[in-house]
């Protein structure tokens, strides 16, 4: 009784218990025999642990190759491991619960609400209706456009399982390939390369904006205005950021990692990077003979992530553009924070800067303790280079983006087991971690006296 109780009192706990069950189950799995292909032992505790946390929350930093050392029972599991926790599990459980003709409990209905969408009008129902259906066709199209292009390399059979795999991988933003390089190969490959960005973007921006989209179909000229702030806070920052990093990232790599591209095939690459930079972790050109500054870049970009109520990490891109939008109305004097002509609540700008703070203590910790395990008390002119390295992990952890300069099957065991924590902490986001652990605020509380201090 009184274990319901305290997930009761706050739903966020019952969604970190999920996702714990899932782990557990993936890493009892991986470590089958039955799960490692033939020559290679059988994946030991620590290493299933963190393949299962990076599949549950879609992260895609492994510690082995998925296509060579992962048999393909071990594979399907990675895969269901990757659908679940693209989805969620409180909206798999919901489902289930949904056939068995019982109606879900107030708390997962809370959870649901509060993930996929910002709104209360719509209803759990609803919510799942939009998220299976959407979920089922844009990976089912995805897969068909990809079969035609592995058709033609290998059997009928395999391009079946080649095309559904990684377009899963792909919308729920896991990056997960079964190819030893991700999709180098395929970086002069503009229909594969604009089929994998396109389901990447469908499952980054979230299931209420495509909501939205599909009612608003098709397009007319006063469509934009009868959008939702939420969607149009996402759809212009997404395209903004893509806009922004596809430059940058063509700007800086012209003449290192682009250099052997011909000019479109360069643009092609440095939009794919900057699509997958976010949240995916697919690479389509070697992430570790990136310059420093495109790396530095791409690290900023996996610290703000994708959308709310996606298959994606980061503090979000709505976090970012409030934050962004109270900068500029502080700038100019104006008290309160407003964007597209409407006024951002204080709670939600409050939510922003808390989840801005908490995110970067997440990350600073992570830092400190990783530098520490890995490079102990080794002089920097001995470690140099291994800091941004490091860094960038660690980040692409917290981002569940997966990208990785390749220093991740180096990492010691304590070094694993912190980024393990990190992609739990990154997918379930550092607020919800926060307040599941945290105490129920006594309703009595007391204020004391005001008193100001010099800021700045």
């Amino acid at each position: 009784m009184r274990i319901s109780k305290w997930f009761s009192s706050m739903p966020a706990r019952s969604s970190i218990l999920g996702f714990l069950i899932l782990i557990f189950i993936g890493t009892a799995l991986l470590m089958l025999p039955v799960s490692s292909a033939t020559g290679h032992q059988s994946l030991g505790f620590v290493d299933a642990v963190f393949t299962s946390t990076s599949a549950s929350c879609v992260t895609g930093l492994v510690v082995v190759n998925t296509g060579t050392y992962l048999s393909k029972f071990g594979q399907i599991v990675v895969l269901v491991l990757i659908q679940v926790g693209g989805l969620g599990i409180m909206t798999m459980s919901t489902l289930f619960i949904l056939m068995g003709g019982k109606k879900p409990g107030f708390t997962k209905r809370i959870i649901l609400q509060d993930t996929f969408t910002n709104s209360k009008d719509y209803s759990i129902y609803s919510i799942l209706k939009y998220v299976l259906v959407f979920t089922l066709i844009i990976e089912g199209i995805g897969a068909a456009c990809l079969f035609f292009r592995f058709v033609h390399a290998t059997s009928l059979q395999e391009a079946f399982y080649l095309s559904i795999f990684h377009s899963i991988s792909a919308f729920c933003n896991a990056g997960f390939s079964l190819f030893y390089d991700s999709f180098t190969r395929y970086n002069q490959d503009w229909i594969f390369n604009l089929v994998i960005s396109i389901l990447i973007i469908s499952g980054g921006i979230g299931f209420l904006v495509l909501a939205e989209v599909r009612r608003q179909f098709p397009f007319k000229r006063r469509t934009w205005s009868r959008c939702s702030l939420h969607t149009k806070v996402v759809l212009s920052s997404t395209i903004i950021l893509l806009v922004v990093s596809t430059l940058i990232i063509l700007l800086m790599e012209w003449d290192n990692t682009l250099a052997s591209l011909s000019i479109p095939s360069r643009l092609l690459a440095a939009f794919f990077q900057g699509v997958s930079a976010r949240t995916a972790g697919f690479n389509s050109i070697p992430i570790g003979n990136m310059a420093n500054e495109t790396l530095f870049f791409l690290i900023l970009l996996m610290f703000i992530g994708a959308s709310p109520g996606s298959c994606g990490g980061g503090i979000k891109v709505t976090t970012f553009t409030a934050l962004i939008a109270l900068g500029k109305s502080r700038l100019f004097g104006y008290e309160r924070t407003s964007v597209f002509n409407r006024t951002i609540p204080e709670e939600n700008i409050s939510k922003a800067i808390s989840i801005l703070l908490i995110s970067a203590v997440v990350v600073t910790i992570a830092i400190m303790a990783i530098l520490m395990t890995e490079l102990g008390e080794a002089a920097h002119p001995v470690s140099r280079g291994k800091f941004l390295e490091l860094v960038f992990e660690v980040i692409s952890a917290f981002g569940t983006v997966g990208l990785s300069t390749g220093i991740t099957n180096g990492l010691s065991t304590a070094g694993k087991i912190i980024i393990t924590f990190v992609m739990f902490i990154g997918r379930l986001g550092p607020l919800v971690v926060a307040l599941a652990v945290s105490r129920r605020p006594d309703k009595s509380q007391y204020y004391f006296a005001e008193e100001n201090i010099m800021v700045g």
